[in-house]
């Protein structure tokens, strides 16, 4: 067992713990990918494929208050394998179900709910756990590291996801995620973690209350929030819209998409490591601020690109602010909030990143067959740019 936040030993507690959630993240993502993809290949529809987004999303808006509770009350380490195994053991009983002949894509819908569950409740824990793990000044180098190890994942699984649909079939990939499950489990049970001290406050309403009137009257934070909001209400668009815009403007040959998804990913890659190296961002909030006016300019540009090669490179600075952006305001929260609010915070931030999106897209899929793509780019853009600029205007006041 190693004890957390050693002064001469921390190093290998957050080794593990980067090994142990990324183990997990490399699972989840191939399973992912591949009911997805499975889904799309036996229906054709895009009912499914929202029904399937919506299943994926709205389980962590709904649960993510009561998991920041959870993550501030109990054993960080005990929710994070708790919530792996729960994952795995919804996984599990799908493959068992598909190999006895129940193929029924309703299934699929209501493990993609369970593993988003299990997520929400996750994530806080994961995001709050870092303080306990290692020393503030390296939280940011830390973040870095694990930013470029993620974008690495991000970049082989949807290969590796259609390798196994297409040689084992969805069940193949239900049990990968299974063992790095497991694996992940023993990873993290290796390493010690003790609990922050819990405020004597026994009703889980009351700690979100007493979570949300932190964050009402904490300025710095609620200006960060409200710009996150803002920030992901007008990223979507790229974020979603661009593989269709590709198929429109510059046609519609795989490859394009492959090379769209590599050029992102080898982006976010390069500047992780730049943020693993770097080790510090002085002034967190102008970074933040910079980084949303970098996306929106570069957005914009893609929407006015006059070409495939001019819309990649435009792509490819994007994703440069990408590690950056997340870092900054991952341990901006990190410093700044006390450690047994940490969880509760970072529900708040989750609810908002992720529970903004799918009212996004209702926004914007309809818009999207009205209207040109880059249009929309456009728009959202300039305003994503505003947000910015406000948000670091409002900063400095």
């Amino acid at each position: 067992m190693y004890k957390d936040n050693s002064p001469s030993g921390w190093e290998k507690p957050v080794a593990f713990f980067l090994v142990s959630q990324n183990i997990s993240l490399f699972g989840s993502s191939v399973v992912g990918f591949a009911v997805i993809w499975h889904i799309m290949l036996e229906t054709s529809s895009g009912v499914w494929m929202m029904l399937a987004m919506l299943c994926n999303l709205l389980p962590q808006v709904f649960i993510s208050l009561f998991a920041g509770v959870w993550a501030d009350r109990y054993n960080r380490k005990l929710l994070i394998m708790l919530s792996d195994g729960f994952i795995a053991i919804a996984t599990l009983a799908l493959a068992i179900t598909f190999l006895l002949g129940f193929r029924k894509l309703e299934l699929l819908l209501v493990v993609l709910a369970a593993r988003s569950f299990g997520a929400s409740v996750q994530t806080p824990a994961v995001n709050a756990i870092f303080p306990q793990l290692a020393p503030e000044e390296w939280l940011t180098k830390v973040q870095g590291v694990n930013q470029t190890i993620s974008s690495v994942l991000m970049l082989i699984t949807p290969a590796i996801g259609g390798v196994l649909l297409e040689t084992f079939g969805i069940v193949g990939a239900f049990f990968v995620d299974v063992v790095t499950a497991a694996v992940a489990i023993a990873v993290m049970s290796c390493i010690r973690v003790e609990k922050p001290p819990v405020p004597p406050v026994k009703s889980v309403w009351k700690e979100i209350s007493v979570g949300i009137s932190y964050l009402r009257g904490h300025a710095q934070l609620r200006r960060l929030i409200i710009c996150l909001l803002f920030a992901f209400l007008f990223l979507t668009p790229a974020f979603t819209l661009t593989p269709l815009m590709i198929k429109r403007s510059f046609g519609s040959e795989v490859w394009r998409l492959t090379v769209h998804e590599f050029v992102w990913s080898s982006a976010t890659i390069a500047s992780g490591i730049f943020v693993s190296v770097k080790g510090a961002f002085r002034n967190k909030p102008k970074t933040i601020a910079l980084c949303a006016v970098g996306f929106g300019v570069m957005f914009a540009l893609m929407g006015l690109s006059w070409n495939f090669v001019s819309f990649l490179v435009f792509l490819g600075i994007a994703g440069l602010f990408l590690p950056v952006f997340s870092t900054a305001q991952t341990v901006f929260v990190q410093e700044t909030v006390p450690k047994e609010m940490l969880g509760r915070v970072f529900s708040v931030i989750q609810i908002i990143t992720i529970g903004v999106v799918p009212i996004a897209v209702l926004f914007y899929g309809p818009l999207a067959d009205i209207t040109q793509i880059e249009t929309l780019l456009l728009i959202s853009s300039a305003l994503l740019a505003v947000v910015g600029a406000i948000y670091w205007f409002r900063e400095r006041q």
